[in-house]
C-alpha cells in the first residue's frame, strides 16, 4: 500500500475508532462492561477471521509455532484498550477518551522508535518530537479537564 492509501486508510479507522467508546458503553448497559467487551471483541475476531478466510492465506497461521510473548502483545491492547476505554468514556467523554489514548500511544510509539524495540529500526526522537510530546500532553489535559 502506497503512503497516501494508508494515511487515508488509517484516518478512516480513527473516525470509527472514535465510536467505538461510546458504542460499547451503550452496548454495556445491556450487558455489562465485560459482556460488551467480550462481545465486541469476539465481532471484531468474526470480521477478521471472514478476512482471513476470504482475502488472506490461512495457512500462514502455521507461523504460530514460534509465537513468543512478545506477539501476544497486540491482543492484550486490544483488549484493554476496549475494556477500559469502554467505562472512562462515561467519565471523561469520547474526546477525553480518545485524546488520551492517542496522546499515550504516540508517546510510547516514538520511544518505541526512538530505542527500535520489537524489530523498527532506531529512529531519533529530536527536538521536533520533545515538543509534540508536550503538546499532546497539554491537549489531552485540556480535553479531559471540564
Amino acid at each position: 500500500m502506497d503512503k497516501a492509501a494508508a494515511i487515508i486508510a488509517t484516518l478512516i479507522v480513527g473516525g470509527l475508532v472514535a465510536f467505538q467508546p461510546p458504542a460499547n458503553a451503550l452496548l454495556a448497559r445491556m450487558t455489562g462492561d465485560l459482556g460488551a467487551a467480550f462481545f465486541s471483541l469476539a465481532f471484531s475476531t468474526v470480521i477478521v477471521g471472514v478476512l482471513l478466510v476470504v482475502a488472506g492465506d490461512v495457512g500462514e497461521l502455521r507461523g504460530l509455532s514460534g509465537l513468543r510473548p512478545e506477539h501476544l502483545i497486540g491482543g492484550v491492547a486490544g483488549a484493554a484498550i476496549v475494556v477500559v476505554s469502554l467505562i472512562t468514556v462515561r467519565s471523561l467523554g469520547a474526546g477525553g477518551v480518545t485524546a488520551a489514548l492517542v496522546a499515550m500511544q504516540l508517546i510510547l510509539s516514538a520511544v518505541i522508535d526512538r530505542l527500535g524495540w520489537l524489530g523498527l529500526d532506531r529512529d531519533p526522537l529530536g527536538a521536533q518530537g520533545w515538543l509534540a510530546i508536550v503538546l499532546l500532553l497539554a491537549g489531552t489535559l485540556l480535553m479531559t479537564t471540564r
